[in-house]
């Protein structure tokens, strides 16, 4: 069910609501009753995992052909937040307080065929996003119940892709060890045009070129190459210290920026369906001008789109919806 369609049923119910019985079905009453839908949509979610997590509920396997591979896209992004929200929290504004929340936001989709070009393609309705601002270790059993719910085990590849956070290379080693881990090609060529930024005045007007040469061996996956033509530039103090600390990125990564070979095995080396989810699931709700959000408001809204995209409406909404949350076992039993 598309949201504009549900937007356009409550303006009907809420019309007929004021003409046949008198009561008036306010915004701020649907936007209410729509964050309490969500709560009890994210605890169900939470519940299920939990019951997926302890082996309480065996996910059925994926219906044949399995696909050959699962990709589990990670993210994250932040929400503006009431004080009361981001109390104690450090931020980066010049006051030092935090005016956002992060929450963590994951897709997971399969991937079959390669079109006539090579590129891969993403398996019709396969996209299914989970998001919530608990800790990374609450989001990564979420992640690992929806992966198992997927039937990650039963195929053949998982492949792990982000920007590079520390955070979720910690999330896929300790879920997913066999699983392919590659660092978003485009977040790594931001890296890249950071450097030659910070290179400009050494580098002056062949800044371009050095620019082309060093997204050239980002791109076939050569990173000793980068990493040298960067040391050779003569940086000093401050600067020098900058340099390196860009470096880092590099070095810890070197091994999930091998884009030419992933590429060369039929992968997706970008990050794009989370990152479109992102920007479409949370920041065209949730990040608008003026928006200032609770942690259980956000959450409520952020499951019930996460759900709408997955198009999962009819496994979480089994029963008419009281507000009153199912438990696991209470949906795998009806």
């Amino acid at each position: 069910m598309c949201l504009w369609f549900v937007f356009l049923l409550i303006t009907r119910v809420a019309a007929w609501l004021r003409l046949s019985h008198g009561i008036q079905l306010t915004v701020k009453r649907v936007e209410r009753s729509a964050e309490a839908a969500g709560a009890a949509a994210a605890a169900l979610i939470s519940a299920e995992a939990d019951a997926i997590c302890s082996r309480q509920v065996i996910p059925a396997p994926p219906p044949e052909p399995v696909p050959d591979m699962l990709y589990i896209a990670i993210d994250g992004t932040g929400v503006p937040m009431v004080p009361a929200a981001t109390r104690g929290r450090a931020g980066k504004a010049q006051d030092g307080r935090a005016r956002t929340r992060e929450i963590k936001m994951a897709c997971l989709f399969t991937q079959t065929t390669l079109d006539d070009e090579g590129f891969p393609v993403r398996d019709p309705g396969s996209s299914t996003y989970l998001a919530t601002f608990e800790p990374a270790e609450r989001f990564s059993q979420l992640v690992d119940a929806e992966a198992r719910r997927r039937g990650c085990q039963h195929i053949c590849q998982p492949v792990i892709v982000g920007d590079g956070a520390v955070w979720i290379w910690n999330i896929a080693d300790q879920l997913f060890p066999a699983a392919t881990q590659i660092v978003d090609l485009y977040h790594a060529r931001e890296h890249v045009h950071g450097l030659a930024t910070l290179a400009t005045r050494l580098l002056r007007g062949s800044q371009p070129d050095w620019l082309a040469a060093r997204l050239a061996e980002l791109d076939a996956g050569d990173i000793p190459a980068l990493l040298n033509a960067d040391r050779d530039l003569r940086f000093t103090a401050s600067l020098a210290r900058e340099r390196d600390k860009a470096l880092h990125y590099f070095e810890t990564n070197a091994h999930r920026m091998r884009h030419k070979h992933f590429r060369a095995l039929g992968m997706f080396v970008g990050s794009g369906t989370v990152e479109a989810g992102c920007k479409a699931i949370i920041g065209q709700r949730l990040k608008l001008s003026g928006m200032r959000w609770n942690i259980p408001g956000a959450t409520g809204l952020a499951t019930l789109r996460c759900q709408q995209a997955s198009n999962r409406w009819e496994q979480i909404w089994q029963r008419p919806h009281n507000q009153t949350p199912l438990t696991s076992l209470d949906r795998y039993a009806s």
